[in-house]
């Protein structure tokens, strides 16, 4: 049946799961083509296809592409799985083939962002406990093979994912995302090669782990939290899949800042943190366990739990003092006693002690945060919340001063987090036009 250019059916891509299945029946059913004949020419069995539209089988990828064909949809029924997400099924198994398949329909699926902060939440969750029980499978199933090093190319891709992180860090995320995607696609492309013993394959895994952690924060950064959810999820599967707790802690540890910047997921937030701490245990570095205790910290501060907080903080500044390790990842650069001082502001601030907040952003700089030149994106946030504190404290100049520096470090950065954190200091400042810095800050930024 072919359709026009003016049939309801176009456009109309942002279907959920069973109101996809919906449309393919109502198309099958006005093509007037009888079921053998459509499981005849489009290539499956008669019985499968019927549980397909009854909701006993999944709709994959093949299933609508062949409806689409035979029917002379012109492609709806995949474009509609795609835009949904519905291809990442949470019953894909997590081993190398489930993890492959995975990231590669999302490289090949669509941008579009159509799962909710609270849905989003909830996935992850769903991810971290498979994540957690995979590595317990695999780790009783094999013995981990060393690790030697690896071939020029995959120190190469390394070297490269090294230096989006740094360029995330200075322009924000809005270029990182697309290339980190290639990376990973490249590195997906490796793994499936066929060139590679097991030793090189695990290590390739670890660097997909990482690769899909930078499109998944890049895209929450950009606000799109369903697009950040699967790409997580792809993270954790490849570390399981690479036998590599520690990259999937490192993934969580981000996708804990995307629960707990939702309301209402603090509490999600810390379950993550800890099923990462529970894998890692006995692995990690100081530095490691130093962060997963901070961002702890910062999810517990959202629920109010102030000596639960402070306790966080009290473990990730011991940790510190054990000083550098020589297997300290080298995706935990940032962590340093200044990064430890700006989550203990922030926190104070959550908890209602703006004086507090005010004294830990203090004791940040004292530490050289080198966040000007280093962090410019995560220093507009922090100097954002300290311009925050110092209001609640009714020292307007001040709150000013550092509004007019987190502007500034703004200028040069794509990030919608940190627009965002700037814009409710300027709606809270608002209220205060008769002081001459605030209506002038307000005026010209």
């Amino acid at each position: 049946m072919a359709r026009s250019s003016t049939d309801p059916m176009r456009g109309r891509l942002s279907l959920m799961p069973d109101q996809l299945r919906d449309e393919m029946r109502k198309a099958r059913k006005a093509s007037g083509m009888v079921w053998a004949r459509l499981a005849r020419e489009a290539g499956f069995g008669e019985a499968y296809l019927r549980n397909v539209e009854n909701g006993n089988r999944s709709v994959t990828v093949a299933v609508a592409t062949a409806y689409d064909r035979v029917l002379r949809t012109g492609g709806t029924f995949a474009a509609a799985l795609h835009e949904t997400g519905s291809t990442i099924d949470k019953n894909v198994p997590w081993d190398q083939p489930g993890g492959l398949t995975v990231l590669a329909e999302l490289l090949n699926g669509s941008s579009v962002d159509r799962r909710g902060f609270l849905s989003a939440g909830a996935a992850l969750s769903v991810s971290a406990s498979s994540w957690s029980k995979a590595l317990e499978r695999i780790r009783t199933a094999r013995t981990p093979v060393p690790l030697p090093d690896g071939p020029a190319l995959l120190t190469h891709v390394n070297a490269r994912l090294d230096h989006l992180r740094h360029l995330d860090d200075e322009l924000g995320s809005g270029e990182v995302c697309q290339l980190a995607r290639d990376e990973l696609s490249l590195i997906v492309r490796l793994i499936t090669s066929g060139r590679y013993d097991e030793a090189t394959v695990g290590r390739l895994h670890s660097t997909a782990s990482e690769a899909a952690r930078q499109v998944a924060w890049s895209a929450f950064d950009q606000g799109r939290p369903g697009i950040a959810q699967r790409f997580f999820d792809g993270s954790l599967r490849a570390s399981a899949e690479a036998r590599d707790p520690i990259s999937g802690a490192y993934a969580l540890s981000f996708a804990a800042i995307q629960c707990y910047s939702t309301p209402g997921q603090a509490g999600r937030a810390v379950s993550l943190l800890e099923a990462a701490q529970e894998q890692v245990r006995r692995k990690a570095t100081p530095r490691m366990h130093a962060m997963l205790a901070a961002r702890i910290a910062r999810a517990l501060s959202k629920t109010g739990a102030k000596k639960e907080c402070a306790h966080q903080l009290g473990i990730a500044r011991a940790a510190l003092d054990k000083g550098r390790h020589d297997y300290d990842p080298q995706t935990l650069y940032w962590v340093d006693y200044g990064e430890i001082e700006m989550i203990a502001g922030s926190s104070a601030l959550q908890l209602g002690d703006p004086a507090e907040a005010v004294r830990r952003f203090e004791a940040a700089m004292q530490a050289s945060y080198p966040g000007d030149v280093e962090y410019p994106r995560s220093n507009a946030i922090y100097l954002a919340r300290a311009a925050e504190a110092h209001l609640a404290m009714h020292d307007l100049d001040a709150a000013v001063a550092n509004a007019r520096h987190a502007s500034r470090c703004l200028g040069s950065v794509d990030s919608a987090r940190s627009a965002s954190e700037l814009k409710g200091l300027r709606e809270q400042l608002a209220t205060h036009t008769s002081h001459t810095a605030v209506r002038e800050f307000l005026e010209v930024g």
